[in-house]
């Protein structure tokens, strides 16, 4: 099982139209949100490209946003492979 975890920048929330579209993807065995974090977990990944896409509501005016980051990595050794990429929005 491999694992998306998607930090969220300050004052933003996944829309639940987002969590629908992500829960119908076959691939994807649950969603889990805990405070500003979203954990996809997937049933595996193999050699075909895949792209998810958040829809995220602001709910609060944030100053001076910093990066978000994403993480993936396998659920049963977490250890090991890992990639992350921070990205940030201007506001």
């Amino acid at each position: 099982m491999v694992i998306i975890e998607i930090s969220l920048l300050s004052g933003f929330i996944m829309t639940s139209r987002s969590r629908m579209l992500l829960e119908n993807r076959t691939i994807v065995k649950k969603i889990e949100v805990k405070a500003n974090v979203v954990y996809i977990y997937l049933e595996k990944l193999n050699d075909e490209s895949q792209t998810f896409i958040l829809q995220l509501e602001r709910v609060i005016q944030v100053k001076n946003l910093k990066p978000a980051s994403i993480k993936i990595y396998d659920y049963y050794q977490p250890g090991g492979l890992e990639i992350s990429y921070c990205s940030g929005v201007g506001s």
